[in-house]
Order: structure tokens, then sequence, then C-alpha cells
């Protein structure tokens, strides 16, 4: 880029006072000796750069490969940590190279600058933050904090400079802008005279663009040429003459503030002037010299930061004079004719700011794609992969989603905890779960104790009590990684079912069970009553007080923890207040059972950290999974009317659904709009589906595919795909959901971290549960309809609808009700035992492939902690049979009047209140006597029911 030439024009600017500085910087142009030639041969005397000079180097320069290789196999990094670390060597190395010109300047020149993150333009305590943090990371003498010149970033030039850092503020186009700039410098160095320091070592340039201004106001000028306007003769003489009139004006204010007596005074203990520099040099226009922007403003005490085409073209032919000073007046005539004729400098110059820091914004966002990009290849198999493929309507609204949640910084609003991406409501108060895993990691030593002690007491069963995120997040766990050699068995209880309740208790070795109590605000009845049932058991077994075999995991100061400390539990593991149940999979609701079940709670959670950078807010929401998975979802609900999200798993992750479930149905299902999750539906052809569906797959290493997933994409719908290459990265999975959540909470403008009408349902059981108390008996109630031992039940708006026939004819009417784009909720108030699993799912085939709707099935009480806030609160379009029975056998709850088969024909009846209190198309069938004979004349009833059925 070089030659050896006497007249070489570059190295004679000096000779006019300019310093000719280098806008470009790479790794490999250091290294091999390209810059320090410059500085010998061209009299280069500083390096700028920026976000979208740093895209082009290294977002696809091939020499940065192998450092992210080794970056990454000794830490996990983010995206925007992977090239922060890149960016300060860069600039590091060429700070070195520079170095020599510094100290030969005096301090002058030698300088090499990076910018603040653009992201924050317009905050100034970011900003000056982000200043601060740079400055003390690179750690060099020679080094300048590029700050963008809003009005926020103006204010923070002061601070800076006050602190001592060194400061070239860029994107200045205005000589009011200007004037702000170079007042903030002054007040900045009369700051630290204040304070007795030193500011004899600082210096600042001010980045005054130019091309840009010409490009804008030409292409105006052009515009209104081309329409005939009546100026067009005077316009004409205007282009490319603006931006340099502006710039020499901007460099008559440098010379009167410099002759001031209060620069004077500065500059008696040592100020350096802050010298303009002329940006955005390279010509744009073909019509003009390749060199205009450089021979026309040649002046003392300026630096131009030019770029390589044009550093090549001036060395080349570029012709030297004082252009500066040349024609003041002219350029004073040349801004009042812009003025004239209402070319409207100004605007221009406020709209290349906004413009300046948005490209900037973007050229960020690709230079943070690419990064993570390589990061992704890297990691390889070590992370989960998503993969959208969306019908032609849909892809592109999801990338105009991705574009706009880029433009508002959404993911990194999300990370600082910003309530307005979604409702500007209590939602900050929520996010403690962006922060698990690593919260987690910080207690491993404690989780790995515990585990040697659980190991040590030779226990052969752990027993869960809990309900909800206390006890889905543990079951999938459990059901993925199955029992650990030499550990004991982890079981997980979330039902009042008293048979299923008995089924547990013959399951375990009551002498060798440890019990874990997860309760997070320590009040849920479930985990109360499932508690006081086995403390009497345990007792009984053990022949005395069973404390230390009971482990309790709740929030701190919750009634539970109380009670674990009055009967004395062996451990007490405290969640996080701010963390919701469906989130907590990842604090120690989670990681507790895990850790006691032998599962390596260290490299599971070291495993997720991976995806948690890759949903940092620095991974723009193109290349991030969670932005990425959360807006497709969340658009094509809103949008397009598909919210019923169809999840299917592959074999080894199988049990993700239930979990999943409860995650998308409580944090978006209110406010009558909201996902409805549809979990185990054995996929079908894609003739039983409406436009209604979004299908979510998860995939485990190389189990196949579903097979009827590629025809469902053929015909047009969403397949959303999570592929996973080991269990372990079933963790990864529960993240990205959680922040894919998150998001489409935002898209569909709720709160996706409250569940008002779970507590409707909590409310009427309570009611129920008092009123047994004080009578002996549940209220009274009457079917409204009998068909042998098959008893019907709604509230009066609902039978009505339904009539007094026989079982078919009821159930003809009730599904008759459905409408395109409903969908079914089978809700079963019995064991969740193999043969009644197996019986719903034969139900709810036949919904589906006769009506072409979407089906939920459900136990109960299980699910009101899960789906039954998005029945409750989300879209009515859920048409319910609610399923009850006798029960065979029934349990006492100790201490309790009533029995735990109270408490579940209590839950079952407030669930179907507060339905009916919503409005929702809802029948309740009771099962008398044999439970399997009814079960088998309700299925042949439905259907008989569906065959007369259009």
């Amino acid at each position: 880029m070089t030659k050896n030439n006497e007249g070489n024009s570059l190295k004679r600017l000096a000779e006019h006072g300019q310093s000719p500085w280098f806008d470009f910087i790479r790794r490999d142009f250091t290294a091999n000796g390209s810059l320090k030639k410059m500085v010998e041969e061209d009299g280069l005397m500083g390096v700028t750069s920026n976000p979208a000079i740093f895209e082009k180097a290294i977002g696809h320069g091939a020499e940065y490969e192998s450092e992210v290789r080794s970056l990454l196999a000794k830490h996990n990094l983010s995206a925007g940590e992977l090239y922060e670390h890149i960016a300060i060597e860069d600039i590091r190395d060429a700070c070195a190279v520079l170095k020599p010109v510094f100290d030969k300047t005096k301090k002058r020149d030698g300088y090499v600058s990076l910018e603040v993150s653009p992201y924050i333009a317009y905050d100034q305590a970011a900003t000056i933050a982000d200043a601060r943090r740079l400055w003390k990371e690179v750690n060099r003498e020679n080094l300048m904090i590029k700050i963008p010149a809003t009005a926020e970033g103006t204010r923070a030039v002061k601070d800076a400079i006050a602190d001592g850092i060194n400061v070239n503020v860029t994107l200045l186009f205005s000589l009011n802008a200007y004037k702000a700039v170079l007042e903030s410098y002054i007040q900045g160095l009369e700051a630290r005279v204040q304070k007795g320091q030193s500011i004899d070592h600082l210096a600042s340039v001010a980045s005054f663009f130019v091309s840009r201004i010409d490009s804008k106001i030409d292409a105006e000028i052009d515009r209104r040429i081309a329409e005939n306007a009546p100026e067009a003769a005077e316009l004409k003489k205007l282009r490319g003459k603006v931006a340099i009139a502006n710039a020499k004006l901007a460099y008559q204010h440098y010379l009167e503030v410099s002759k001031s007596a209060r620069w004077k005074a500065l500059e008696a203990k040592g100020a350096q002037p802050q010298r303009l520099l002329w940006a955005s040099t390279g010509t744009k226009d073909k019509a003009y010299s390749d060199v205009l922007y450089v021979e026309e403003l040649i002046g003392a005490d300026t630096v131009n930061t030019i770029p390589p085409a044009t550093f090549d073209a001036f060395r080349d032919h570029g012709k030297l004079r004082g252009s500066l000073l040349e024609d003041i007046e002219g350029a004073r005539k040349v801004l009042a004719e812009a003025e004239r004729l209402n070319l409207n400098l100004q605007k221009v110059t406020e709209t290349l700011v906004i413009e300046g820091c948005a490209s900037f914004c973007v050229a960020f966002d690709a230079l943070l794609g690419a990064v993570e990009a390589r990061r992704e290849a890297v990691l390889s198999d070590r992370l989960a992969e998503l993969s959208l493929s969306l019908p032609d309507e849909l892809s592109p609204a999801v990338v105009a989603a991705e574009k706009k949640w880029s433009e508002g910084g959404g993911v990194r609003r999300i990370w600082a905890h910003d309530a307005s991406v979604w409702t500007n409501g209590p939602e900050s108060k929520w996010l403690g779960w962006l922060n698990a895993p690593q919260d987690g990691l910080a207690q491993c030593d404690a989780y790995e104790k515990f585990a040697k002690e659980v190991k040590s007491r030779g226990y052969s069963d752990i027993l869960l009590l809990g309900m909800g995120g206390s006890s889905l997040g543990p079951e999938v766990l459990e059901k993925t990684f199955g029992r650990v050699s030499g550990a004991a068995q982890l079981h997980v209880l979330d039902s009042t079912d008293p048979q299923q309740i008995a089924h547990f208790a013959k399951q375990v070795d009551l002498k060798k069970t440890l019990f874990i109590v997860s309760s997070k605000s320590g009040s849920t009845l479930e985990p109360n009553i499932l508690f006081a049932y086995f403390w009497e058991q345990a007792k009984a077994a053990l022949g005395q007080d069973p404390g230390e075999h009971f482990v309790a995991v709740t929030d701190p100061g919750s009634a539970f923890e109380k009670k674990a400390k009055d009967h004395k539990f062996g451990h007490i593991f405290h969640g996080n207040p701010e963390i919701g149940g469906r989130y907590s999979v990842l604090s120690a609701f989670g990681l507790v059972p895990a850790a006691a079940a032998g599962y390596d709670v260290r490299a599971f959670l070291e495993s997720v950290m991976l995806m948690v950078s890759s949903c940092d807010g620095s991974v723009p929401p193109a290349m991030n999974p969670g932005a990425r998975l959360g807006l497709a979802l969340g658009v094509a609900a809103k949008t397009f009317g598909r919210d019923k999200v169809t999840l299917c798993a592959s074999e080894g992750v199988k049990a993700l659904g239930a979990w999943a479930e409860q995650l998308i149905a409580e944090s978006t299902g209110k406010i009558g709009t909201g996902l409805i999750p549809i979990d185990g539906e054995t996929l079908g052809e894609p003739s039983v589906y409406g436009n209604d569906r979004v299908f979510v797959e998860v995939r485990l290493g190389n189990e196949p595919s579903n097979s009827r997933l590629k025809a469902l994409r053929d015909a047009g719908h969403p397949v959303l795909s999570l592929q996973l290459h080991t269990k372990e990265q079933i963790g990864q999975a529960f993240f990205v959901l959680e922040f894919a959540i998150a998001v489409a909470g935002s898209v569909l403008g709720i709160d996706p971290f409250d569940q008002p009408d779970v507590e409707f349902s909590k409310v009427e059981t309570r009611k129920l549960t008092e009123a047994y108390e004080k009578t002996g008996h549940l209220p009274q109630e009457a079917p409204f309809a009998t068909d042998g031992t098959l008893e019907f039940y709604a509230d009066d708006k609902n039978a009505q609808a339904l009539g007094k026939g026989d079982a078919v004819s009821i159930l003809k009417a009730h599904f008759g009700r459905v409408k395109k784009s409903d969908y079914i909720g089978l809700l079963a108030y019995i064991e969740q035992n193999a043969s009644h699993i197996g019986w719903e799912q034969d139900l709810r085939l036949a919904l589906r492939d006769a009506l072409h709707v979407a089906t939920a099935a459900q136990f109960g009480p299980r699910f009101l902690h899960s789906t039954g806030q998005a029945y409750k609160g989300g879209p009515d379009s859920g048409v319910f049979l609610q399923i009850t029975a006798d029960d065979a056998a029934d349990l006492k709850v100790p201490g309790a009047s009533y029995s735990f088969g109270v408490v579940k024909a209590a839950q079952a009846r407030g669930d179907f209140d507060v339905l009916a209190s919503r409005g929702r198309r809802a029948l309740r069938v009771h099962v008398k006597g044999s439970l399997e004979d009814g079960l088998k004349r309700l299925t042949a009833a439905v259907k008989d029911a569906l065959k007369g059925i259009k």
C-alpha cells in the first residue's frame, strides 16, 4: 500500500499541520508489518475503528478462527465477550505499533480508537460506564475511546475527560453539535484542574463527518432538479459544496476558541487542543474527485482519518495546499444559500446522527452475528441447535420482528431487567431465572456435598412432593436421566388422588426414603397435605420423628421454612424469590433433587451456560435462539392465529413436553390471549390439522425425527426444531424455552410471569374444603342428566345448551359446539397410570381426527398448576370435558377433617366453577361405580356422538 516517494502527499500533510490517520484495522494488517510500514513511509499518525470496520475484519477474517477456538476451549464466552477479547487484542497490537509516534509527538498523535457500544448511544450513564470499562481493559495510554455526539454522549465526554480518558467524539455533523462537544471537552479539563489533577497527558479529537452531508444534500438537490424546480440552476451550483463549507466554519470556531483567555489558561497548564478530525472522507459521488475531502480540508491542528482506497489515491495524486483557510466568506455564502433554498442543513445533520447511530448498530449486529456463527461452529455438538421451517407468509413477518427487536434492543433490555419489554409492570422482579444457572454453579459445592451425604446414608428412594414448577422440572430430569448406578431412585408425586398417593407409598421403602418437600411459597395446599401424610408414614416406619429424612426447598422466610425448622429437617435449601415456579427448574427446585439423585449438577449447569451465552444480550435476534424461537411463536399466534403449540419430542426427551406445557400455558394464557400447548398428541396426517398449529420438535441425538413432520412442513405448517446432541442438553432446552416464552409474552403484550387465574381455582377450592370442615360434607350438587353410571354436571347456561338426553346426545351437543381453530381439553381427575393415559390418548385422537381440532389430555389436579391458567384466562377457544369418579379407596389427611378424596373433589369442582364463571364451554361427567367400566362407556358414547357431528 506504500511506495518510496520523497513527494508522498500523505507524508507531507505534516507540513500543513495535519495528521493523517487510517480508518481501518485488522489483525493480519498489523501482524504482517503493513501498519508499521505506513507509519514509516506514509507518515501515518493514528488509527480509527468503528463497528463497520470490525465487522469486515472479525466477521470475515480467517485469521481469527484459531483464536476463537482457543478462547472457547478455555472459557464459555458470549458473542459479545468473544468480540471484545479479539478487538482489545487488535487495539493493543495497533497501539504498540503507534507508540513510537505517540512518544515522538509528545502524546499529540499515535492514537488508536475503540468505540463504546453503539447500542447505548442515547444513554449517558451507560456510555461513561462503558468508556471507563474499555479504558481499563485495554490499558494503553495511546488509546482513544470513541463516544458518539448524541446529546447524551456529549455530556458523557465531559465525564470521560474528567476521569482522564482520551476521547474521540464521533458522528459530528453540525456546527452547533461541535460547539457543544468542544465545550464539554473544556469543562472536563476544568473539572480536573479544580481537583488539582494534571491535564497535560490528555488528548481528544472531534470527528466531524463530511461526505455523508453532501450525499444527503445532493440527493435533495437532484430530486428537486428532476422535478424542474424554478431554482434548479442555483441548486446545481451547491452540489458538493455544503459539506466542505460546513467543515470550514467548524474550523473557524475552533480557531476562535483557541484564542480565548479561557483556553489559554488551560493551555498554560499543558492542555492539548481538541483537534477537529475529518471523518467520512471517502468520496461517494463518482462525479467528484476521489480525494476531494482530503484536498479541501487541509489545515493546522487537524486530523484526517482516511479510508484505505482514499489513502492510496491521495498518496498517488493528492495535491497539497492550506485549503481550510481559503475563501471563508465563500463558505458562509454557501451555507446561507443552502438555507435560502430550504435545503435544511440542520435537519439533515440531525437525521445523520440518528442514521449514523442506527447504521453502527446494524453493523454491530452483523459483527456479533458473525462472531456468534463462529462460536456455534466451534462449539458444534456441545450446543443445541435451533432451526425454523416457516411457511412463506410467516417467514417475512418473523424476519421483520427480528429486525424490530434488533432496532429496539429487545434482547438487551430483557437482560437489563427492563419491564417495558412487556407491560411495564412488575416483570423486572421476576427475572431471577436469567442468572439461575450461574447462581447454581456458585452453589455447586453445597449441592455436591449434599449429594455425597445422600449417597453415604444409603437411601434407596427419593420422593419429591410438590406441584407445578416444583415437580414438573425434576420429573423431566428423572425420566430423561433415569437412575444413576449406586444412587437412590427419584420419584415425583404431584397429585391428591388417593390411589396415586397409595401407589407411591407402596413403591418406596419408607425406612430408606429421602423426602424432598418443594413449595416455593410454603402455603400451597398440595405439598402441605402430602408432607403431613408422608411425615406420619415415615414416622410409623422409622418409629421416631423422621426429620433427618426430610429436605425442604422453599423461598427464604416462607411458611414452610418455619415448618421445616420446627420439624428439624435435615436440610433446607432456599429458592430465589425472583423466580416463578415454572421458571425454577434451573434453580434449587430442580438442582436439589438432581443432586440427591446423583446427577452431575456441575456438568449439567456448565452445559446450560453455553445456551445462556447463546441467548445473551450481545447476540442479535436473528442469531439468538431464544429470541428467534420466541418471536416465531409470538408472531405466528398474534398475526396468523397459529396459537396451538404442538410439542413433539423424540423418545429420549419425551418428558420435556409436560414441563413445557406449564411454561407456555401459565406464562402466556391470560387476558383472553395466549399460546395453547398440546403435548403428547400423536402426530397425524396434514389433513387432520387446521391453520392454527405450530409444531415444536425437540430431538435427541440420532433419534429419528417424527416421520410425519416432513409432510406437515410440506403442507405449509411451521415446524420449529431444537436438536439436542446429548441428554445433558435438556438443560439447554429448559433455558432456550424459558427465554423464548418470555419473548413471546412480549409479542403478545402480556406479563409472562404472573398467573392470575390459577389463584381463582385455589380460592374456590379453599371455599369448598372450608365448607367441608364446617359441615362434614361438600355442598350438595345434582346432575342435570344421568345415563346409567354416568352423571352429567354443568352450570345453568351450559346445561341449557346441552339438553337432558342420554350420554350420546349430551356429548353430541357438547362437541357439536366445537368450531374451527378451537381446541378440546380432557380434564381427568383420576389416577394417572399407564392404563388411564392410554384411555385418554385414544379418546383425544378420536376427537381430533373427527373434528380436526387440537386436543389436550390432562390429569387433575396436576394440570391446575400448569395448563389450567390458559384454559381459564387464555382465548375462549376451549371446549372442556372434565371427568371425575368415585374413589375406590380414600386416604385421611393427618390433622384435617377432610381426606385426599375430598380435596381432589373440591379441586375438580373449584376448577369447573371457574371455567363456568369465565363462560367456557364446559361439561363434567362423573363416573359412578367401576371406573374402568365407566371410562369404556364414556369412550363409546363419545365415539357414537362424533358420528352424528358434521
